[in-house]
């Protein structure tokens, strides 16, 4: 991992909190992006979730690490992620999965892109 880290390649730690990902990980590896699994931010209002939620953005902030929240579908989430200063939100609160020409249309509608 550290021989892709020198070609400048960012490693991201998908779908943390669940399956295979462990807190071991963020430390023996070279970590840059700490993608938050969806069935955390799923719970958001919902139950004490938002206490792992938190930690999670916290701990990788504190570790240098981007923080990608996935699977965002409400406002109350976003809200709460962006409080928290979560750098990447991704969702179906944005968009569902398009086609490559819808997809540029939208991107370029919604200025996340220059036409």
């Amino acid at each position: 991992m550290n021989e892709i880290k020198k070609r400048k390649i960012h490693i991201s730690l998908d779908d943390f909190g669940t399956g295979y990902s462990s807190l071991s990980y963020l430390a023996d590896f070279p970590i840059d992006i700490l993608k938050i699994d969806r069935s955390f931010i799923s719970k958001i209002g919902k139950n004490k979730q938002e206490a792992i939620v938190s930690a999670m953005i916290a701990m990788g902030k504190a570790m240098g690490m981007m923080v990608v929240a996935e699977g965002i579908e409400t406002k109350q989430q976003l809200q709460y992620l962006q409080d928290l200063e979560c750098d990447i939100a991704q969702g179906f609160f944005f968009s569902k999965p398009l086609p490559e020409k819808e997809a540029t249309t939208y991107l370029e509608q919604h200025r996340l892109i220059p036409s």
